[in-house]
């Protein structure tokens, strides 16, 4: 395996190397006294180095702050113990840390910025014979929007490349550090990035496909309909998108519904609670469920009815959005993963609906693929289970998938 954080882009004054080294959760208890989950975490997320100043800044107010760090570290606890199955297949090269923008970096005091950063994983075997064959996904980790950085989708991404990809592993800035349109604007720099330095990598320059879990998965879902419908991108701020020419996607256990009245369900940590009377459960939209922690500032500048927000509406309004004399589906092909015991099975299933019942003018259909694993009562997989926990028999069989999936659209 090498490591390199080597990079054409200029960069600012500070460090491009992560300084908070990852402590494994059964190394963690051997230690007297065990270190604290908040400060651990920052290998793979902010915890609250970056609340105080969206405070300050009126971002947030105190009870936000204070409820995102609580979601943070709750969030960090339960991911903790899975570090101890983290590692890179023996077969797989790390180039780790490169900016994507010229402010990447670990120094915050230098003005350097974190979310700026990306990694990329590939077999060892195309270091070895060069060329531009190897097919990319492009991940985009999930976290509610504001938890993770790429350290937490690091497992899931080199195992993905040890299935014959380079995977580009990306950073955005979490929220209070930036709306979710400055998170789909950092996206936008990084695939423009990419773009340009694709020649700098034995992989293919045509087939690129996206992957994205949970929140990922909306912004990647977001970022097909950004680059593939001209009149939704405008309407966001996005004047032109990067022009990556995305063959396809996986999408895990993603959130797509994020209308304000969208969707209603019983609460997530309800239902993962195990209530046995959703009927009980108090109603809230995935939205709701967001701003009820994060306040509404998270969708500044998105209005309330755009087509981004509803997945039914997103594919129609794109389909409208097609050129006089255009063929084809607009949308790339679209890999769907969920399971039973996935609290937002729906979201998926909603989205999965929206393509069957689309059409193009020429009469093409969506290209699209549904795997919704039926958890035995006696078992439990939960939500984005392929990318926390790639490791179970369950995981591997959805990364084939995803492999098949993607060589069978490779042009």
């Amino acid at each position: 395996m090498t490591n390199s954080t080597t990079n054409t882009a200029p960069t600012m004054a500070g460090t491009t190397e992560n300084p908070f080294p990852l402590t494994r959760f059964t190394d963690a208890h051997q230690l007297d006294p065990i270190p604290a989950i908040a400060d651990v975490a920052n290998h793979w997320t902010e915890t609250d180095g970056d609340l105080k100043a969206a405070v300050a800044a009126g971002t947030i107010d105190e009870r936000q702050a204070q409820s995102i760090r609580n979601s943070r570290v709750a969030t960090a606890d339960f991911d903790w113990p899975r570090t101890d199955y983290w590692h890179v297949p023996c077969d797989v090269d790390v180039v780790a840390d490169l900016p994507y923008l010229p402010d990447g970096g670990y120094d915050a005091e230098a003005g350097q910025v974190r979310g700026h950063l990306l990694d990329l994983y590939l077999p060892h075997k195309a270091i070895v014979t060069g060329g531009t064959a190897l097919p990319v996904f492009v991940d985009i980790h999930g976290g509610g929007f504001n938890y993770g950085y790429k350290e937490l989708n690091r497992n899931f991404c080199t195992h993905l490349a040890a299935q014959g990809f380079a995977v580009f592993n990306l950073n955005y800035r979490p929220y209070p550090q930036t709306t979710l349109l400055g998170q789909l604007a950092d996206i936008q720099a990084a695939l423009t990035w990419l773009r340009a330095h694709l020649g700098d990598f034995p992989v293919s320059h045509a087939n690129i496909f996206l992957t994205g879990d949970s929140a990922g998965g909306f912004l990647a879902w977001a970022t097909m309909l950004i680059e593939r419908n001209a009149t939704l991108a405008s309407s966001l701020g996005f004047q032109s998108a990067s022009g990556m020419p995305i063959a396809g996607a996986a999408l895990v256990s993603g959130v797509y519904d994020m209308r304000p009245t969208g969707d209603m369900r019983p609460t997530g940590d309800m239902r993962q609670a195990g209530d046995a009377d959703d009927s009980c459960a108090a109603a809230l939209s995935e939205r709701q469920r967001l701003t009820d922690m994060t306040g509404e500032k998270l969708f500044a500048g998105i209005p309330g009815d755009s087509p981004l927000l509803d997945p039914m509406t997103a594919v129609r309004s794109t389909l409208a959005a097609q050129t006089d004399g255009a063929t084809g589906f607009p949308l790339p092909p679209v890999y769907l993963q969920t399971s039973s015991d996935d609290f937002i099975e729906s979201q998926t299933l909603e989205l999965a609906t929206a393509l069957a019942a689309a059409t193009a003018r020429d009469g093409s259909r969506a290209d699209f693929e549904l795997s919704d694993v039926k958890v035995a009562p006696t078992a439990t997989l939960g939500h984005v289970f392929p990318v926390c926990m790639s490791w179970l028999p369950e995981s591997q069989h959805v990364l084939a998938a995803i492999r098949d999936f993607a060589y069978a659209r490779c042009r």
